[in-house]
């Protein structure tokens, strides 16, 4: 587990870290204390992936297509 705050990771960074706290979990082998600080890491890594790849999906979504199926550019998400 890294003390970077979770907001200032990649979605990349935040997914490898999630795993690892996830497999912490599943050994069993972590005292209560650690296990639900661990725990409370994990639901702000889930949190950080889900709006990282909601950006995303924004992003994709705002691409537009030629009549050929071809990107021609973006559209301002707010439009």
């Amino acid at each position: 587990m890294t003390d970077t705050p979770v907001a200032e990771l990649s979605f990349e960074a935040a997914m490898a870290e999630l795993e690892k706290v996830v497999e912490q979990l599943e050994r069993g082998d972590v005292p209560l204390d650690q296990s639900i600080a661990l725990y409370e890491r994990g639901a702000k890594l889930k949190a950080r992936c889900e709006e990282k790849l909601k950006e995303a999906q924004e992003k994709v979504e705002q691409i537009t297509l030629s009549s050929d199926g071809q990107p021609t550019g973006t559209k301002p998400l707010d439009a």
